[in-house]
């Protein structure tokens, strides 16, 4: 009988002790899933901002969706003037000369590493898209383009979008956007930084 009583309380230390390993594991593994998860999606809207920036050079607006966005990187070019001589030198303007080159933007695009084939993809979900928002707005008395790119985390973040996982990190929510820019400033920040 002691011996039955024994094996019976061993095993329901074994649960305890299943059940304590279980209540540590599973937000170690959620805050580690969800670094990982954003910061992917973080690096993604780098590139993106980047590409937009690049875009704004060639175009002076940012684009209103990627397939726009591709089309310019790849067949745009820049314009670089070069001025050669001392313009600030009201003695020298003869010696003033300025010469306009252009590059093709595809090489910046490829020497910064932007893959535009796959740019608009979400990180860790094969159907989803960034959404896109780019415009002209009034700020300050002056017409200025706006841009604003972001996912809502619950589209990336797989088995952690339910809220329940909020128990967590409180200032978690799936709902809440990771994004870059602003529609009603020109600000290219990211929400991350």
């Amino acid at each position: 009988m002691r011996t039955i009583i024994n094996v019976i309380l061993g095993i329901i230390c074994l649960f305890l002790v299943w059940v304590l390993y279980r209540s540590i594991e599973e937000p170690i593994k959620f805050e580690k899933e969800k670094n990982r998860r954003e910061l992917a999606v973080i690096e993604k809207l780098q590139k993106i901002r980047t590409a937009q920036e690049l875009y704004r050079g060639i175009t002076g607006e940012f684009a209103p969706n990627f397939d726009t966005l591709r089309e310019v990187l790849e067949n745009g070019r820049f314009k670089i003037i070069q001025v050669f001589g001392d313009p600030d030198d009201p003695n020298n303007s003869e010696a003033l000369r300025y010469d306009t080159i252009y590059k093709p933007a595809i090489d910046s695009v490829q020497a910064l590493g932007i893959d535009l084939a796959t740019l608009s993809k979400v990180p860790f979900n094969d159907t989803a898209h960034f959404e896109i928002f780019a415009d002209t707005i009034t700020y300050q008395n002056t017409l200025v383009p706006v841009v604003e790119v972001g996912v809502a985390r619950k589209i990336f973040m797989g088995p952690y979008a339910d809220p329940s996982f909020a128990k967590y990190d409180k200032n978690y929510d799936p709902e809440s956007y990771l994004q870059f820019g602003d529609r009603y400033a020109p600000n290219l920040t990211g929400n991350w930084e």
